[in-house]
């Protein structure tokens, strides 16, 4: 085969893993990341002394009222009809 081509595709190769050592490397710190995130939003639900029920419902009533506020245009198109 042809020296060049050999040369090609080593470095193909070594591309290739490079590229799959990084690709882990980023799951791993995206991985790190959440958990953060999360320590994070533990430490601030636990500021507030809720139970765990007392922060799922302010979670649901802040989902539900920012669904509201997103959506002006649609409650128009309703008293529309």
């Amino acid at each position: 085969m042809n020296p060049k081509i050999e040369k090609l595709a080593k470095d193909i190769e070594k591309t290739k893993a490079k590229i799959a050592e990084q690709q882990a490397r980023l799951q791993d710190l995206e991985k790190q990341k959440t958990e953060l995130e999360n320590t994070d939003f533990v430490a601030v639900a636990r500021s507030y002394h809720l139970t765990p029920q007392e922060l799922a419902e302010f979670l649901k009533t802040r989902q539900m009222a920012s669904a509201q506020e997103s959506s002006p245009q649609e409650q128009e198109e309703v008293h529309e009809d």
